[in-house]
């Protein structure tokens, strides 16, 4: 497998496709080593365009996010050097390398152990030293450190909870996937006072569902 083409058509074929065209994360995805954070068993399969499980067969949500989806989370937040970011759903640490490039830290929440050890050690193997990896629930209280620039949802959920907005700075950003299947949009919500939040949904995609985060009222009848 030439990796180098590989990941010169994972770029041109599916992330510019999907109007992914910033310069900066462009060359960001050529620089960061997607196969270095994919498990051995997928390894042949670090470039396509779908989702990896990371464990058996992606149970509990425990994959990666399809490239290009990864890729328009990251142009959309359009991160800055100076800022704090948040993530939730670690995964391989493949996102919180990216966001690392871009940020001055990145802390980063997984909910599951050997995943979370996995991120560290992906992380650690890259030289990336300004992110932290927490074993968390993400969707359990708040960070002691925040509030942040930044917030990242890998992954989907029914609403975003507003004690997750209320970790947001004046200014902040946060971008997370809202829905049910068979629809989801891309959801980037501005904080623009203390009160006050722009919302934006300029894409559909569908992504596995965040754990313990929660889901709309069922009702039977």
């Amino acid at each position: 497998m030439n990796l180098e083409q590989a990941r010169f058509n994972m770029i041109e074929q599916q992330i510019r496709p999907w109007n992914v065209l910033d310069a900066e994360v462009l060359d960001l995805l050529g620089q960061v080593r997607r196969e270095d954070f994919v498990p051995a068993a997928h390894r042949a399969l670090a470039f396509a365009d779908l989702e990896l499980p990371l464990r058996g067969n992606g149970e509990n949500g425990l994959c990666m996010l399809a490239p290009k989806v990864e890729a328009r989370m990251l142009q959309d937040l359009a991160v800055q050097k100076h800022e704090s970011v948040l993530e939730i759903g670690s995964g391989s640490g493949y996102m919180a390398a990216l966001l690392a490039h871009k940020a001055q830290r990145v802390v980063t929440l997984e909910i599951d152990a050997g995943i979370a050890a996995l991120a560290r050690s992906n992380l650690q193997k890259a030289g990336i030293t300004n992110v932290e990896v927490r074993q968390a629930d993400g969707a359990r209280g708040t960070q002691a450190d925040g509030p942040f620039d930044v917030i990242v949802l890998s992954g989907s959920v029914a609403e975003v909870p507003h004690g997750l907005l209320e970790q947001l700075k004046v200014g902040g950003r946060l971008m997370a996937i809202v829905g049910d299947a068979p629809v989801m949009r891309a959801t980037l919500i501005e904080r623009s006072s203390t009160v006050e939040y722009r919302t934006r949904q300029d894409w559909d995609t569908l992504a596995p569902r965040l754990l313990n985060f929660p889901e709309h009222a069922r009702f039977s009848f």
